[in-house]
Protein backbone atom coordinates (compact mmCIF):
# COMPACT_ATOMS: atom_id res chain seq x y z
CA UNK A 1 0.00 0.00 0.00
CA UNK A 2 1.79 3.36 -0.73
CA UNK A 3 2.05 6.43 1.38
CA UNK A 4 -0.04 8.33 -0.33
CA UNK A 5 -3.27 5.69 0.09
CA UNK A 6 -1.94 5.52 3.33
CA UNK A 7 -2.35 9.57 4.20
CA UNK A 8 -5.63 9.51 2.25
CA UNK A 9 -7.38 7.22 3.85
CA UNK A 10 -5.79 8.69 7.57
CA UNK A 11 -7.45 11.72 6.43
CA UNK A 12 -10.80 10.62 5.55
CA UNK A 13 -10.67 8.09 8.65
CA UNK A 14 -10.57 11.64 11.08
CA UNK A 15 -12.66 13.40 8.87
CA UNK A 16 -14.93 10.58 9.39
CA UNK A 17 -14.14 11.00 13.36
CA UNK A 18 -14.91 14.22 13.47
CA UNK A 19 -18.45 13.41 12.12
CA UNK A 20 -19.03 11.03 14.78
CA UNK A 21 -18.33 13.70 17.34
CA UNK A 22 -20.42 16.07 15.50
CA UNK A 23 -23.39 13.14 15.71
CA UNK A 24 -22.78 12.13 19.03
CA UNK A 25 -23.32 16.51 19.82
CA UNK A 26 -26.27 16.81 18.03
CA UNK A 27 -27.55 13.49 19.83
CA UNK A 28 -27.10 14.72 23.31
CA UNK A 29 -28.73 18.15 22.17
CA UNK A 30 -31.75 16.52 20.79
CA UNK A 31 -31.32 13.61 24.13
CA UNK A 32 -31.71 10.78 22.25
CA UNK A 33 -29.10 7.87 22.64
CA UNK A 34 -25.43 8.95 21.02
CA UNK A 35 -25.16 6.09 18.60
CA UNK A 36 -28.07 7.62 16.92
CA UNK A 37 -26.67 10.38 16.08
CA UNK A 38 -23.39 9.00 14.95
CA UNK A 39 -25.80 6.88 12.70
CA UNK A 40 -27.81 9.06 11.03
CA UNK A 41 -24.96 11.79 10.24
CA UNK A 42 -22.42 8.91 8.78
CA UNK A 43 -25.02 7.38 6.73
CA UNK A 44 -26.41 10.85 5.35
CA UNK A 45 -22.62 12.18 4.98
CA UNK A 46 -21.96 10.59 1.72
CA UNK A 47 -25.66 11.35 0.18
CA UNK A 48 -25.03 15.50 1.68
CA UNK A 49 -21.59 15.50 -0.17
CA UNK A 50 -23.16 14.38 -3.78
CA UNK A 51 -26.09 16.79 -2.96
CA UNK A 52 -23.36 19.19 -2.75
CA UNK A 53 -21.21 18.70 -5.01
CA UNK A 54 -21.06 15.91 -7.73
CA UNK A 55 -19.72 12.16 -8.16
CA UNK A 56 -16.61 13.43 -9.89
CA UNK A 57 -15.69 14.98 -6.72
CA UNK A 58 -16.78 12.23 -4.43
CA UNK A 59 -14.97 9.65 -6.71
CA UNK A 60 -11.75 12.13 -6.00
CA UNK A 61 -12.03 12.47 -2.31
CA UNK A 62 -13.25 8.72 -1.62
CA UNK A 63 -10.86 6.90 -4.59
CA UNK A 64 -11.11 3.25 -4.72
CA UNK A 65 -8.29 2.12 -2.53
CA UNK A 66 -9.33 4.22 0.11
CA UNK A 67 -12.78 3.56 -0.07
CA UNK A 68 -11.75 -0.49 0.71
CA UNK A 69 -10.14 0.54 3.45
CA UNK A 70 -12.38 2.20 4.79
CA UNK A 71 -14.64 -1.01 4.76
CA UNK A 72 -11.78 -2.75 6.58
CA UNK A 73 -11.90 -0.40 9.15
CA UNK A 74 -15.70 -0.19 8.96
CA UNK A 75 -16.20 -3.93 9.62
CA UNK A 76 -13.43 -4.16 12.34
CA UNK A 77 -15.01 -1.71 14.35
CA UNK A 78 -18.06 -3.29 13.55
CA UNK A 79 -16.94 -7.10 14.67
CA UNK A 80 -15.31 -4.92 18.00
CA UNK A 81 -18.51 -3.32 19.24
CA UNK A 82 -20.73 -6.44 18.52
CA UNK A 83 -18.72 -8.56 21.40
CA UNK A 84 -20.48 -6.02 23.79
CA UNK A 85 -23.62 -6.84 22.14
CA UNK A 86 -23.71 -10.21 22.32
CA UNK A 87 -22.18 -9.57 25.56
CA UNK A 88 -25.09 -7.92 27.06
CA UNK A 89 -27.58 -9.74 24.92
CA UNK A 90 -26.40 -12.58 26.99
CA UNK A 91 -26.28 -11.55 30.64
CA UNK A 92 -29.95 -10.23 29.80
CA UNK A 93 -31.35 -13.68 28.77
CA UNK A 94 -29.54 -15.09 32.31
CA UNK A 95 -32.01 -16.01 34.95
CA UNK A 96 -35.21 -15.07 32.41
CA UNK A 97 -37.65 -17.11 33.37
CA UNK A 98 -41.09 -17.18 30.53
CA UNK A 99 -43.67 -17.22 32.77
CA UNK A 100 -45.42 -13.98 32.26
CA UNK A 101 -42.68 -12.62 30.40
CA UNK A 102 -43.88 -14.99 28.01
CA UNK A 103 -46.58 -13.21 27.11
CA UNK A 104 -44.23 -10.06 26.63
CA UNK A 105 -41.99 -12.01 24.77
CA UNK A 106 -44.91 -13.26 22.16
CA UNK A 107 -46.21 -9.98 21.64
CA UNK A 108 -42.65 -8.07 20.92
CA UNK A 109 -42.21 -11.27 18.37
CA UNK A 110 -45.36 -12.27 16.68
CA UNK A 111 -47.19 -9.40 15.78
CA UNK A 112 -44.00 -7.85 14.49
CA UNK A 113 -43.39 -10.45 12.22
CA UNK A 114 -46.55 -10.70 10.59
CA UNK A 115 -46.39 -6.83 9.96
CA UNK A 116 -43.39 -7.73 8.22
CA UNK A 117 -44.74 -10.31 6.04
CA UNK A 118 -47.27 -8.27 5.61
CA UNK A 119 -44.98 -5.47 3.94
CA UNK A 120 -43.24 -8.06 2.31
CA UNK A 121 -46.29 -9.66 0.43
CA UNK A 122 -47.50 -6.17 -0.10
CA UNK A 123 -43.81 -5.02 -1.99
CA UNK A 124 -44.55 -8.17 -4.02
CA UNK A 125 -47.52 -7.24 -4.84
CA UNK A 126 -46.47 -3.62 -5.93
CA UNK A 127 -44.03 -5.07 -8.18
CA UNK A 128 -41.44 -1.87 -7.69
CA UNK A 129 -38.21 -3.22 -9.37
CA UNK A 130 -36.61 -0.75 -7.07
CA UNK A 131 -37.87 -1.86 -4.45
CA UNK A 132 -38.11 -5.68 -5.28
CA UNK A 133 -34.86 -6.59 -6.52
CA UNK A 134 -34.04 -9.79 -7.79
CA UNK A 135 -33.83 -11.71 -4.62
CA UNK A 136 -36.52 -15.31 -3.97
CA UNK A 137 -39.04 -14.16 -2.27
CA UNK A 138 -38.76 -16.39 0.69
CA UNK A 139 -35.63 -14.53 1.80
CA UNK A 140 -37.04 -11.21 0.70
CA UNK A 141 -40.55 -11.72 3.15
CA UNK A 142 -37.96 -13.14 5.94
CA UNK A 143 -35.56 -9.97 5.82
CA UNK A 144 -38.54 -7.63 6.02
CA UNK A 145 -39.88 -9.95 8.72
CA UNK A 146 -36.79 -9.80 11.01
CA UNK A 147 -36.57 -6.10 10.37
CA UNK A 148 -40.08 -5.15 12.12
CA UNK A 149 -39.10 -7.31 14.24
CA UNK A 150 -35.41 -6.82 15.90
CA UNK A 151 -35.18 -4.67 19.00
CA UNK A 152 -31.60 -2.90 19.58
CA UNK A 153 -31.33 -4.31 23.03
CA UNK A 154 -27.63 -1.86 23.63
CA UNK A 155 -29.65 1.05 22.82
CA UNK A 156 -32.20 -0.11 24.57
CA UNK A 157 -30.02 -0.61 27.86
CA UNK A 158 -29.06 2.81 27.38
CA UNK A 159 -31.79 4.57 27.24
CA UNK A 160 -32.94 2.51 30.47
CA UNK A 161 -29.86 3.62 32.15
CA UNK A 162 -30.58 7.50 31.22
CA UNK A 163 -33.74 7.76 32.54
CA UNK A 164 -32.91 5.34 35.92
CA UNK A 165 -35.60 2.99 34.57
CA UNK A 166 -33.06 0.09 34.40
CA UNK A 167 -34.47 -1.88 37.53
CA UNK A 168 -38.02 -0.64 36.67
CA UNK A 169 -40.51 -3.05 36.12
CA UNK A 170 -41.25 -2.18 32.36
CA UNK A 171 -37.32 -1.54 32.19
CA UNK A 172 -37.07 -5.30 33.37
CA UNK A 173 -39.56 -6.42 31.38
CA UNK A 174 -38.53 -4.61 28.05
CA UNK A 175 -34.80 -5.72 28.38
CA UNK A 176 -35.39 -9.14 28.72
CA UNK A 177 -38.23 -9.52 26.04
CA UNK A 178 -35.65 -7.69 23.52
CA UNK A 179 -33.39 -10.33 24.46
CA UNK A 180 -35.26 -13.54 24.08
CA UNK A 181 -36.66 -11.85 20.60
CA UNK A 182 -32.96 -10.74 18.96
CA UNK A 183 -32.16 -14.51 19.64
CA UNK A 184 -35.03 -16.10 17.48
CA UNK A 185 -34.56 -12.75 14.74
CA UNK A 186 -30.70 -13.46 13.99
CA UNK A 187 -31.20 -17.35 13.34
CA UNK A 188 -34.25 -16.21 10.54
CA UNK A 189 -31.83 -13.66 9.37
CA UNK A 190 -29.27 -16.15 8.74
CA UNK A 191 -31.87 -18.46 7.15
CA UNK A 192 -32.63 -15.11 4.94
CA UNK A 193 -29.20 -15.08 3.87
CA UNK A 194 -28.62 -18.62 3.19
CA UNK A 195 -32.26 -18.44 0.83
CA UNK A 196 -30.75 -15.86 -1.20
CA UNK A 197 -29.04 -18.12 -3.61
CA UNK A 198 -32.47 -19.42 -4.60
CA UNK A 199 -31.61 -23.13 -2.83
CA UNK A 200 -32.99 -24.53 0.56
CA UNK A 201 -30.01 -26.10 0.82
CA UNK A 202 -27.87 -23.23 1.34
CA UNK A 203 -30.30 -22.22 4.31
CA UNK A 204 -30.09 -25.55 6.09
CA UNK A 205 -26.35 -25.17 5.45
CA UNK A 206 -26.51 -21.64 6.94
CA UNK A 207 -28.38 -22.60 10.16
CA UNK A 208 -25.72 -25.71 10.12
CA UNK A 209 -22.61 -23.13 10.56
CA UNK A 210 -24.50 -21.27 13.04
CA UNK A 211 -25.19 -24.27 15.59
CA UNK A 212 -21.76 -25.39 15.04
CA UNK A 213 -20.47 -22.08 15.84
CA UNK A 214 -22.53 -21.55 18.92
CA UNK A 215 -21.44 -25.32 20.18
CA UNK A 216 -18.15 -24.16 19.50
CA UNK A 217 -19.17 -20.78 21.84
CA UNK A 218 -20.50 -22.54 24.43
CA UNK A 219 -17.30 -25.29 24.48
CA UNK A 220 -15.07 -22.09 24.78
CA UNK A 221 -16.78 -20.06 27.16
CA UNK A 222 -16.74 -23.62 29.23
CA UNK A 223 -12.97 -23.30 29.21
CA UNK A 224 -12.80 -19.67 30.10
CA UNK A 225 -14.88 -19.94 32.96
CA UNK A 226 -12.48 -21.97 34.93
CA UNK A 227 -10.72 -20.79 37.55
CA UNK A 228 -7.36 -20.58 35.69
CA UNK A 229 -9.03 -18.27 33.33
CA UNK A 230 -10.88 -15.99 35.45
CA UNK A 231 -7.56 -15.64 36.94
CA UNK A 232 -5.62 -15.14 33.94
CA UNK A 233 -9.07 -12.38 32.72
CA UNK A 234 -8.24 -10.54 36.20
CA UNK A 235 -4.29 -10.05 36.34
CA UNK A 236 -4.03 -9.09 32.22
CA UNK A 237 -6.97 -7.65 31.24
CA UNK A 238 -5.64 -5.87 28.61
CA UNK A 239 -4.03 -8.81 27.09
CA UNK A 240 -6.94 -10.61 27.10
CA UNK A 241 -9.00 -7.28 25.34
CA UNK A 242 -6.38 -7.66 22.51
CA UNK A 243 -6.87 -11.32 22.29
CA UNK A 244 -11.13 -11.06 22.36
CA UNK A 245 -10.76 -8.37 19.71
CA UNK A 246 -8.19 -10.58 17.60
CA UNK A 247 -10.94 -13.51 17.65
CA UNK A 248 -13.89 -10.99 16.90
CA UNK A 249 -12.39 -10.11 13.70
CA UNK A 250 -10.81 -13.20 12.75
CA UNK A 251 -14.11 -14.96 13.55
CA UNK A 252 -16.04 -12.25 11.50
CA UNK A 253 -13.55 -13.13 8.56
CA UNK A 254 -14.24 -16.62 8.88
CA UNK A 255 -17.97 -17.13 8.75
CA UNK A 256 -18.01 -14.20 5.83
CA UNK A 257 -15.81 -17.16 3.77
CA UNK A 258 -18.51 -19.89 4.94
CA UNK A 259 -21.66 -17.55 3.44
CA UNK A 260 -23.36 -15.67 6.39
CA UNK A 261 -22.47 -12.45 7.12
CA UNK A 262 -19.71 -11.49 9.18
CA UNK A 263 -21.44 -10.14 11.84
CA UNK A 264 -22.78 -13.97 13.21
CA UNK A 265 -19.09 -14.48 14.06
CA UNK A 266 -18.21 -11.19 16.42
CA UNK A 267 -21.55 -12.24 18.08
CA UNK A 268 -19.94 -15.96 18.31
CA UNK A 269 -17.30 -14.47 20.12
CA UNK A 270 -19.31 -12.19 22.56
CA UNK A 271 -21.47 -15.22 23.30
CA UNK A 272 -18.24 -17.09 24.32
CA UNK A 273 -16.93 -14.86 27.17
CA UNK A 274 -17.97 -15.26 30.79
CA UNK A 275 -19.58 -12.76 32.41
CA UNK A 276 -18.57 -11.07 36.00
CA UNK A 277 -19.80 -8.13 36.31
CA UNK A 278 -21.72 -6.09 33.07
CA UNK A 279 -19.89 -3.73 31.38
CA UNK A 280 -19.85 -0.03 32.46
CA UNK A 281 -19.77 3.81 31.40
CA UNK A 282 -19.79 2.40 27.60
CA UNK A 283 -22.08 4.24 25.27
CA UNK A 284 -24.16 1.32 25.01
CA UNK A 285 -23.35 -0.83 27.39
CA UNK A 286 -24.67 0.91 31.04
CA UNK A 287 -24.26 -0.73 34.45
CA UNK A 288 -23.95 0.68 37.76
CA UNK A 289 -21.16 -1.55 38.65
CA UNK A 290 -17.19 -1.33 38.16
CA UNK A 291 -16.67 -3.92 35.56
CA UNK A 292 -13.61 -6.55 36.51
CA UNK A 293 -12.30 -9.44 34.55
CA UNK A 294 -13.78 -10.54 31.52
CA UNK A 295 -16.29 -7.34 31.26
CA UNK A 296 -13.67 -4.99 31.58
CA UNK A 297 -11.79 -6.45 28.58
CA UNK A 298 -15.26 -6.56 27.08
CA UNK A 299 -16.10 -3.10 28.23
CA UNK A 300 -12.68 -2.17 26.57
CA UNK A 301 -13.17 -3.58 23.09
CA UNK A 302 -16.47 -2.27 22.63
CA UNK A 303 -15.10 1.13 23.74
CA UNK A 304 -12.69 0.14 20.56
CA UNK A 305 -15.55 -0.27 18.41
CA UNK A 306 -17.85 2.62 18.94
CA UNK A 307 -14.48 4.86 18.07
CA UNK A 308 -14.68 3.11 14.51
CA UNK A 309 -18.37 2.27 14.32
CA UNK A 310 -18.85 5.74 12.49
CA UNK A 311 -16.78 4.69 9.66
CA UNK A 312 -18.97 1.68 9.08
CA UNK A 313 -21.79 3.99 9.18
CA UNK A 314 -19.97 6.02 6.32
CA UNK A 315 -18.50 3.37 4.20
CA UNK A 316 -22.48 1.99 4.06
CA UNK A 317 -23.86 5.10 3.06
CA UNK A 318 -21.70 5.35 0.20
CA UNK A 319 -22.53 1.57 -0.82
CA UNK A 320 -25.81 1.94 -0.38
CA UNK A 321 -26.08 5.98 -1.54
CA UNK A 322 -23.59 6.28 -3.77
CA UNK A 323 -25.76 5.18 -7.01
CA UNK A 324 -28.68 7.62 -7.75
CA UNK A 325 -32.41 6.64 -6.82
CA UNK A 326 -35.28 6.38 -8.88
CA UNK A 327 -37.07 8.25 -6.61
CA UNK A 328 -37.65 8.28 -3.25
CA UNK A 329 -40.32 5.74 -2.10
CA UNK A 330 -42.30 7.66 0.29
CA UNK A 331 -45.38 5.57 0.22
CA UNK A 332 -43.29 2.63 0.92
CA UNK A 333 -41.36 4.75 4.00
CA UNK A 334 -45.08 5.57 5.95
CA UNK A 335 -46.24 2.10 5.60
CA UNK A 336 -43.19 0.48 6.72
CA UNK A 337 -42.55 3.09 9.57
CA UNK A 338 -46.41 2.90 10.59
CA UNK A 339 -46.47 -1.11 10.37
CA UNK A 340 -43.36 -1.01 12.31
CA UNK A 341 -44.70 1.28 14.55
CA UNK A 342 -47.86 -0.74 15.48
CA UNK A 343 -46.30 -4.16 15.53
CA UNK A 344 -43.98 -3.46 18.39
CA UNK A 345 -46.40 -0.95 20.14
CA UNK A 346 -49.26 -2.88 19.69
CA UNK A 347 -47.78 -6.13 20.28
CA UNK A 348 -45.83 -4.97 23.40
CA UNK A 349 -48.42 -3.64 24.53
CA UNK A 350 -51.21 -6.47 24.48
CA UNK A 351 -48.27 -9.08 25.32
CA UNK A 352 -47.50 -6.94 28.80
CA UNK A 353 -51.95 -7.30 29.64
CA UNK A 354 -51.80 -10.84 28.67
CA UNK A 355 -49.24 -11.54 31.05
CA UNK A 356 -51.08 -9.86 33.87
CA UNK A 357 -49.23 -6.06 33.95
CA UNK A 358 -50.89 -2.52 34.08
CA UNK A 359 -52.62 -0.58 31.80
CA UNK A 360 -49.64 1.92 32.00
CA UNK A 361 -46.68 -0.73 32.23
CA UNK A 362 -47.56 -1.85 29.45
CA UNK A 363 -47.86 1.16 26.95
CA UNK A 364 -44.30 1.75 28.65
CA UNK A 365 -42.93 -2.10 27.63
CA UNK A 366 -44.42 -1.54 23.99
CA UNK A 367 -42.84 1.92 23.90
CA UNK A 368 -39.33 0.71 24.95
CA UNK A 369 -39.39 -2.58 22.69
CA UNK A 370 -40.41 -0.12 19.43
CA UNK A 371 -36.09 0.66 19.85
CA UNK A 372 -34.49 -0.97 17.02
CA UNK A 373 -31.41 1.20 16.66
CA UNK A 374 -28.04 0.38 15.63
CA UNK A 375 -28.51 -3.72 15.73
CA UNK A 376 -31.58 -2.83 12.73
CA UNK A 377 -29.15 -1.48 10.75
CA UNK A 378 -26.78 -4.12 11.24
CA UNK A 379 -29.70 -6.86 10.27
CA UNK A 380 -30.57 -4.28 7.09
CA UNK A 381 -26.47 -4.23 6.24
CA UNK A 382 -26.47 -7.82 6.10
CA UNK A 383 -29.62 -8.19 4.38
CA UNK A 384 -28.65 -5.45 1.88
CA UNK A 385 -24.80 -7.07 1.17
CA UNK A 386 -26.43 -10.43 0.88
CA UNK A 387 -28.47 -9.40 -2.50
CA UNK A 388 -31.63 -9.62 -0.76
CA UNK A 389 -32.51 -5.49 -0.15
CA UNK A 390 -31.94 -3.29 -3.08
CA UNK A 391 -30.75 0.64 -1.58
CA UNK A 392 -34.37 1.73 -1.92
CA UNK A 393 -35.61 -0.61 0.44
CA UNK A 394 -32.46 -0.47 2.50
CA UNK A 395 -33.07 3.29 2.73
CA UNK A 396 -37.22 2.22 3.31
CA UNK A 397 -36.36 0.19 6.88
CA UNK A 398 -33.57 2.60 7.83
CA UNK A 399 -35.83 5.30 8.13
CA UNK A 400 -38.20 3.11 10.19
CA UNK A 401 -35.57 2.01 12.26
CA UNK A 402 -34.64 5.96 13.61
CA UNK A 403 -38.26 7.28 13.33
CA UNK A 404 -38.83 4.06 15.64
CA UNK A 405 -35.80 4.40 17.82
CA UNK A 406 -35.97 8.53 18.29
CA UNK A 407 -39.49 7.85 18.52
CA UNK A 408 -38.29 6.24 22.41
CA UNK A 409 -37.84 8.71 24.07
CA UNK A 410 -40.80 10.91 23.70
CA UNK A 411 -43.51 7.99 23.88
CA UNK A 412 -42.04 7.54 27.70
CA UNK A 413 -41.88 11.04 28.43
CA UNK A 414 -45.49 11.23 26.92
CA UNK A 415 -46.17 8.02 29.28
CA UNK A 416 -45.05 9.80 32.56
CA UNK A 417 -47.04 13.13 31.60
CA UNK A 418 -49.98 11.09 31.30
CA UNK A 419 -49.44 9.23 34.60
CA UNK A 420 -48.95 12.33 36.71
CA UNK A 421 -52.57 13.69 35.24
CA UNK A 422 -54.06 10.62 35.89
CA UNK A 423 -52.68 9.68 39.31
CA UNK A 424 -52.41 11.45 42.41
CA UNK A 425 -48.68 13.25 43.07
CA UNK A 426 -48.30 11.04 46.16
CA UNK A 427 -48.37 7.65 44.66
CA UNK A 428 -45.38 6.06 43.95
CA UNK A 429 -44.73 4.59 40.52
CA UNK A 430 -45.40 1.05 42.30
CA UNK A 431 -48.18 1.72 43.99
CA UNK A 432 -49.55 3.79 40.58
CA UNK A 433 -49.09 0.35 38.35
CA UNK A 434 -50.88 -1.51 40.96
CA UNK A 435 -53.58 0.77 41.06
CA UNK A 436 -53.65 0.80 37.17
CA UNK A 437 -53.95 -2.42 36.91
Amino acid sequence: MSAGIIGATTIIVAAVLVIGWLGRMLARLLRQPTVMGELAIGLLAVPVLLAATNHNVVNALLPTKVVANLGILGNAGLALFLVGVAHELRGSLIGTRFGSLGWVTVGALVPPLATGVVVGGWLLVEHNPALRGTAPVAAFILVFAVSLAITAVPVLARILADRKLTTSLPGRLSLSAAAMVDAVAWPLLAVAIGLASGKLSNAGVAILTLLAGVVVSVGVRTVLRTEVAGRFAERYPVVVAVLIGIAAIASANLVSVLGLSSVFGAFLVGLAVPGNKPPTKADDLPSDERPTGWALSVRWVTRLGLVFVPVFFVETGLEVFAKPFPGIPWLAMIVVTALGMLGKLGGGYAGARLGGYSKITSVRVGALLNTRGLTEIVALQAGFHAGILTASAFLVCLVMALVTTCATGPLMTWTNRSQRRTAPATVTDRAIETWAA
